[in-house]
């Protein structure tokens, strides 16, 4: 009878696809070495005489007892550092004192441009220490590069499914221990039971192994799959890159780690290697989603071209937007130990490293170009990776240094999807060549099944201001009656005081506060974790500070913000320098001090890089890219406890993080198609603008040049007809830029008509900068003083649970639209979170169908929220039915504590935890008795029967609500 093991499936398959890649197999027992050797040395010193014909026995020798010494010599604690070790011996410190008169030669151990010169062999069942009385361990397959072991693989068979990768990998953790000496020399660890193929370097814990895909297709799932993903990885020259660029050690918690590039790092940083070894095109846009490592992989991209012989000692830039960026990025490639590595502080050192031409890696912002004028170096081997490269944060700057360095590559990465109002971030770095428009597309759903990054929960918590609207109109109207304001003027104050006003309201501001303290204490605080409160700005930093303060203490929060510009003593009095913002940021990311939650408006919302942080709490409205980076400063890995990132947001901001994370690729195709379109045109459309001032000498500056082009424009159809023209040139302006031939071609001009159209436009809304100075500040103060009361929203249980909401509709004793923009924002939330299951599928496009009914008035609103509140029930039912019984009933006792601690109180003293335990206990054994429970009369009489029993005799609580709330919670958890 035929049998599947791990042998004649895994190793087998293996050992085919190892071939297929340009491996020899030779099996063990024709490997020469003896019982205690780790490289396999006949091999190596062939190797060595092969690569280096001019060196004679004896120095050959010299070379095999310096790397042997390296591996006998390693610890269980000192791995990582021997690992390092052996690596700088084969492509760093491995000059010798070979040559004529004791000049140093290099010693070449392999050959990275002739592949056909190495001896790459793949071998199974590899024991060391070999045949040793105690017993070696087996490695089942390990691959040998010169002599050198490089590769080991541990194999489970794909026919038993209690075990996986994951404990090949645990077995590969545990013989690093066992037998420190084998790993010394090793490029990678891999792991497969034939569905899925996952790898890492030493040192890493199998909950932090990556897989490897050969392509963004990620193929996995079965035995050919994972062979052409071990095929891919294991090609000779991919494996040496990796060993030397693609690879790095570094520090964290003061203690030395090795990283080893993850696929998409991998995939990413090749694309920029080999296009600018092509020379063309100058430019490429990657999206890797945040989170997923776009720091390591521009340290790994400039390693490896740093090296590279062809691009003859290029220079690599590294460019951030933000100063605390730069901070992080440097001190990456510092603790990395990246070599030649620079900073301009300053447009003076930027302009100095240029021009002494300088080939070295250099980090700095953008905005270091702003002053810089007109070209710093022609050279075609430089290369600028841009990070965070959406145009939008580019303005002119992008422009100027583009022109600095004409002849330099400019590639963008992102870590957030470039949105169809970002088009001219794909005219700045995409390229026409790249399908998608991007070089590498890694996404928000691949980093979270990779493992990369964590799942993003939301919990929509709606805010309800209800102002006296009366009484507000004739305040303002009894405050502007001085100023004889027209109408229009009015309503451009109210426009501009609205958002403000509505996020600065005292009363708004205690309830948030309440709601964000009894959330923390309840759900983050107990798991250890930490918070991030983003508000509107740097008044409501001060003003919720000082909330938490009564109500969590004050060390458990601080402000990290800006205070430029202010003379203000409190706010002064968070002004910090980097060396001390760094020690309380540090302070955050320590599990064991009290500083618990940070507060913030702009700052730490990019690039502040937290794994402690698992919950922010935003309360200020943000869109696109900048939404998605400021809430993914949560998806980071942490500890076991750590199961999401969660938002809870205030505003109701999900739909734009919704629209953003499901982007549709197509749409970036038609962006590039379209900016070609568009840079077309401009000359045309400068054409037509220009015609409106003939005979206009548009060299004469000041006064007089203004006056004469007014001049033109005396006729009121004639200006608003070239307002047209000039808005149609400007959003095409927009588009296109930065543009260096564009702007070489119509700069001067295009500065021209934006004056001249600054000079004669109206003022902005009619409302006027004066009375918005006078009356802004008085207006919001008015709407503070008009705020009756604040609603904090209830969860879909509640308001579910809540029998009241149809009958307050009904009878309108609410706003009619809340409890259906209520229930529908919570339920696109609760969709979005379970999309996988199938039936919740269908209840989206149910909710799609009914929201079209609606608009076309098919439907009344009565009916409308009748079938949002039976779709909300049947979410809940099948969110209980994903629950385990266990976790079920622990939900349940949550929510009967909550109940009833929110009633006790001096008249009705209770000891809540005996009430939920009689409860829980009567329950579960009515349950078990009784099948269907909930389903029959019977069932359900019994169920309220011992819930009256305990509630109203035992222990006298009679409030027919809180029986009916208790009896809801019951059928909802134990059903």
């Amino acid at each position: 009878m035929n049998t599947f093991n791990e042998s004649n499936t895994i190793e087998a398959m293996l050992i085919e696809a190892a071939q297929k890649a340009g491996w020899d197999y030779v099996p063990i027992a024709d490997v020469p070495r003896n019982e205690s050797q780790i490289l396999v040395e006949p091999w190596l010193v062939e190797a060595l005489r092969r690569l280096n014909p001019a060196l004679t026995p004896a120095q050959i020798d010299e070379v095999v007892i310096k790397l042997r010494t390296v591996c006998v010599a390693a610890t269980r604690d000192e791995l990582v550092t021997a690992n390092q070790r052996f690596r700088k011996l084969l492509f760093e410190e491995n000059s010798y004192p070979f040559g004529e008169d004791g000049m140093h030669v290099n010693v070449r151990f392999f050959d990275e441009e002739r592949l056909e010169n190495n001896r790459c062999v793949i071998t199974n069942q590899w024991e060391f220490p070999r045949r040793s009385a105690q017993g070696g361990k087996r490695y089942d397959i390990v691959m040998v590069v010169n002599g050198i072991p490089m590769v080991i693989c541990g194999t489970k068979t794909p026919v038993r499914p209690s075990e996986t990768w994951a404990n090949a990998a645990q077995d590969m953790v545990w013989y690093q221990g066992c037998t420190p000496e084998m790993f010394v020399p090793n490029a990678l660890c891999l792991a497969t039971e034939g569905k899925e193929l996952f790898y890492a370097g030493i040192g890493t814990p199998a909950a932090k192994w990556g897989p490897w895909f050969r392509d963004e297709s990620r193929p996995h799932g079965d035995l050919a799959s994972v062979a052409g993903n071990f095929r891919h990885l294991v090609d000779p020259k991919r494996i040496l890159d990796i060993y030397r660029y693609y690879s790095l050690f570094t520090t964290v918690n003061d203690r030395k780690v090795k990283i080893v590039c993850r696929y998409q790092q991998y995939h990413g940083g090749e694309a920029i290697v080999q296009r600018v070894l092509k020379g063309y095109p100058k430019k490429g846009l990657i999206w890797h989603f945040q989170g997923s490592g776009k720091s390591w992989l521009m340290v790994f991209a400039a390693q490896k071209l740093r090296n590279m012989a062809a691009l003859e000692n290029p220079t690599v830039v590294i460019v951030d937007d933000r100063v605390d960026l730069e901070d992080q990025i440097t001190g990456d490639f510092t603790r990395a130990e990246i070599s030649n590595l620079a900073k301009a502080a300053s447009r003076e050192a930027l302009e100095t490293f240029f021009r002494e031409d300088q080939r070295m890696i250099l980090i700095t912002t953008i905005f270091k170009f702003g002053e810089v004028q007109g070209e710093l170096s022609d050279r075609n081997n430089i290369i600028l990776l841009v990070d965070e490269a959406h145009r939008t944060q580019e303005g002119d700057l992008g422009v100027r240094m583009r022109m600095a360095l004409p002849n330099a590559f400019f590639f963008g990465l992102t870590g957030t999807p470039i949105n169809r109002r970002d088009i001219n971030t794909f005219n700045t770095f995409g390229a026409k060549e790249d399908e998608g428009g991007y070089m590498s597309k890694y996404s928000f759903q691949d980093s979270i099944d990779d493992g990369a990054t964590l799942e993003l929960e939301f919990q929509a918590v709606p805010v309800e201001l209800k102002i006296d609207k009366a009484k507000l109109d004739a305040a303002f109207e009894e405050m502007t009656q001085e100023y004889a304001l027209t109408e229009e003027q009015q309503q451009a104050i109210v426009r501009r005081t609205n958002v403000e006003a509505l996020f600065t309201v005292p009363k708004r501001i205690s309830a948030v506060s309440a709601h964000v303290a009894e959330h923390f204490r309840k759900y983050i605080l107990p798991t250890g974790l930490k918070a991030q409160l983003v508000v509107y700005n740097r008044a409501n930093c001060i003003a919720y500070k000082k909330e938490l303060d009564m109500l969590l203490g004050p060390e458990a929060s601080t402000i990290v913000m800006h205070t430029a510009g202010t003379d203000d003593e409190e706010y002064r009095k968070w002004n910090r320098t980097r060396d001390e913002e760094k020690k309380v940021l540090d302070r955050f990311r320590d599990p064991l001090d009290p500083l618990k939650i940070v507060i913030v408006t702009s700052k730490l919302l990019t690039g502040f890089d937290a794994p402690i942080l698992q919950c922010m709490y935003l309360d200020k409205p943000m869109k696109d890219h900048t939404l998605l980076q400021a809430i993914c400063r949560t998806n980071r890995k942490y500890e076991a406890m750590k199961k999401c990132g969660l938002i809870v947001d205030y505003v109701g901001v999900f739909d734009d993080v919704a629209k953003s994370l499901a982007f549709d690729d197509k749409n970036v195709k038609k962006v590039v198609k379209n900016i070609e379109e568009i840079k077309a045109q401009i000359p045309s459309l400068m054409a037509k603008c220009l015609a409106f001032f003939p005979d206009i000498d548009r060299t004469v500056g000041g006064y007089n040049g203004l006056l004469a082009a007014q001049e033109c424009l005396r006729d009121d159809k004639v200006k608003d007809n070239f307002a047209a023209h000039y808005a149609t040139l400007h959003r095409s302006w927009e588009i296109v830029a930065p543009d260096v031939e564009i702007e070489r071609a119509f700069k001067t001009d295009y500065v021209w008509l934006t004056n001249v159209f600054d000079s004669v436009r109206p003022p902005s809304g009619g409302g006027g900068g004066m009375i918005w100075t006078l009356l802004g500040p008085k207006t919001i103060e008015l709407i503070h003083q008009n705020v009756e009361r604040i609603d904090v929203g209830d969860s879909l249980e509640e308001l579910v649970l809540n029998s009241q909401v149809l009958d307050e509709f009904i009878e309108g004793i609410k706003d009619k639209g809340k409890p259906i923009i209520d229930i529908v924002k919570i339920l696109e939330i609760r969709l979005w979170k379970n999309r996988k299951n199938p039936k919740i599928k269908k209840l989206a496009e149910k909710l799609d169908e009914l929201r079209e009914k609606m608009r076309q008035n098919l439907i009344e609103s009565i009916e409308f929220l009748k079938e949002l509140l039976k779709m909300a029930r049947e979410v809940l039912t099948i969110e209980k039915e994903e629950n385990q019984p266990e976790d079920r009933r622990r939900q349940a006792r949550a929510a009967l504590t909550e109940l009833f601690e929110s009633i006790k109180s001096p008249e009705m003293p209770i000891i809540v935890e005996n009430v939920v335990n009689d409860i829980d206990t009567q329950v579960v054994e009515i349950v078990r008795k009784f099948r269907e429970t909930f389903e029959t009369v019977t069932g359900q009489n019994e169920v309220k029967k011992r819930l009256r029993s305990i509630l109203w005799l035992k222990y006298q609580i009679k409030d027919p609500e809180v029986f009916e709330k208790a009896y809801s919670y019951v059928e909802q958890y134990y059903n």
